[in-house]
């Protein structure tokens, strides 16, 4: 057991089975908090035991339904703050509206950076966080922000596959420097899907740079929401030549069409984690590997004040 008092980590509805492998981990137990809702559908929170003076951690991906998951972080906090806690540590696996990190038409809002008043203004002393959309959402915060990766385990996934002939494919030129990470960690090339994105949740694959043929395929992206990216590419790869085709993810996202499209592609396998918790049917081509042990060592990291990116070395 952990022996330490001051440490609390509480759990919001959005992933409680994260949190519970996370508290697990640590070698503590959930910190006792009742999330209800009123008639009208206000959420209401209830923290069941003291935190005054401690340092509390909440796990909560902002994650389908994204605005409820957020009210309801958002009010913890408060909750937190209100009973004299130490610090309020958000813990966010998957942070949501990342995607809408920039204005790219007249108009448009930068909801990212909304997201990060609120939590702040909330009483979030820290963000613990992974696999960002867009690392420089870190510089929308005046608060310490550790930004967590999940390549490490999704590249000892792969290493023990032991591959003969492979390489590495990023869906889009976004992202190579994630791709790249990847194959250095598994000494594998890399190719690039160069596609054309007519509107939103919709690719158009252009061509592929970078040899694929007769090759097993392991693509990589951080979020696969609508899986239309994913499954085009794949079939592209097929088409020039990939003999399989691997994928693998951060955040499954998995929204509307995505799993069928997932069932009816040609990849094999999709590997993602459970920084969302997979709610479809089970699938011979989904494997969800967990992040519980990383997330908890950075808690106890944080909580005791020594290096996190000691974790990455």
């Amino acid at each position: 057991m952990y022996k330490r008092k001051k440490l609390h980590v509480f759990s919001g509805t959005a992933n409680s089975a994260l949190s519970e492998e996370i508290a697990k981990h640590i070698g503590i137990s959930l910190g006792q908090a009742a999330v209800k809702r009123f008639s009208d559908g206000e959420i209401n929170i209830y923290i069941g035991e003291s935190v005054r003076g401690s340092d509390v951690f909440i796990v909560q991906p902002i994650c389908c339904p994204a605005n409820e998951n957020l009210m309801e972080l958002l009010i913890m906090m408060d909750a937190m703050k209100r009973a004299s806690a130490k610090s309020i540590n958000a813990v966010l696996p998957y942070y949501g509206y990342a995607r809408q990190d920039r204005k790219t038409r007249a108009r448009d809002p930068i909801t990212a950076k909304l997201v990060a008043d609120l939590l702040t203004t909330a009483g979030a002393s820290r963000v613990i966080t992974m696999d960002l959309h867009a690392g420089q959402i870190q510089g929308f915060f005046n608060i310490p922000v550790d930004h967590l990766k999940s390549l490490p385990i999704l590249a000892n996934y792969f290493q023990q596959k032991n591959f003969q002939d492979a390489v590495v494919v990023s869906p889009d030129v976004g992202g190579v420097t994630r791709a790249r990470e990847l194959a250095e960690r598994l000494q594998l090339p890399i190719a690039i899907i160069d596609k054309r994105r007519p509107e939103p949740n919709v690719a158009e694959v252009m061509h592929i740079i970078g040899s694929v043929e007769g090759k097993t395929v392991i693509m990589i992206d951080d979020i696969i929401d609508t899986a239309g990216t994913i499954t085009y590419g794949a079939q592209a790869l097929i088409d020039h030549g990939a003999t399989e085709v691997y994928a693998c993810c951060t955040h499954p996202v998995l929204s509307g069409p995505a799993l069928e499209r997932i069932e009816n592609s040609p990849i094999k396998e999709i590997v993602v984690t459970n920084t969302i918790p997979y709610t479809g049917e089970p699938s011979s081509k989904i494997k969800v590997l967990s992040v519980a042990t990383l997330i908890g060592d950075a808690i106890i990291r944080i909580h005791e004040e020594l290096s996190v990116s000691k974790l990455f070395d």
